[in-house]
């Protein structure tokens, strides 16, 4: 069966989607904000925030791991963009200083808000359809130990050898 884009229908088990995972329409899906196994569901519950789960299909996405890449690829492409304009309005121009100032720093701060979370969802598209960081559904789960455990186990090894 095949699902309205055309693709080969996904299948899931235990919240983990099996089956073919196309880049190029899970990095559009994310970029629409939405699930990139069903492209129906919202991948952000609140403006930033990922859902640990679609709320469509199930497919797990508390495992993206996105951290800092969203606002750096945010900072390049606003960048460009503003840099761009601030140049050929400059040329054409020539404005005061207070005219650049009430131009650029809203425009900046808007299209930053407006990009974020486009950007943020594409990354985590493309780690759900790369299988990166939990999102593969044959890899097993990682348990680490915390610090706290490592340190507790490492000091009682030490105690009986204190008190010689």
């Amino acid at each position: 069966m095949q699902d309205r884009t055309g693709l080969p229908e996904v299948h899931r088990s235990e919240g983990k989607s099996k089956g073919p995972r196309p880049v190029f329409t899970s990095i559009l899906r994310g970029a629409a904000q939405k699930c990139p196994a069903c492209g129906v569901g919202a991948m952000f519950r609140r403006y930033l925030k990922v859902a640990d789960a679609c709320p469509h299909c199930g497919e797990e996405l508390h495992h993206q791991r996105a951290d800092d890449a969203p606002p750096y690829f945010t900072i390049v492409i606003v960048g460009h963009i503003v840099v761009g304009l601030v140049l050929a309005v400059e040329m054409a121009y020539r404005p005061p200083l207070w005219v650049h100032a009430a131009l650029w720093l809203p425009l900046t701060v808007i299209l930053t808000l407006l990009i974020l979370p486009v950007v943020k969802g594409a990354l985590i598209a493309l780690q759900w359809a790369l299988l990166m960081h939990g999102f593969d559904p044959d890899a097993k789960e990682e348990v680490l130990q915390s610090f706290d455990a490592d340190l507790a186990q490492a000091s009682a090894r030490q105690l009986p050898a204190l008190s010689k």
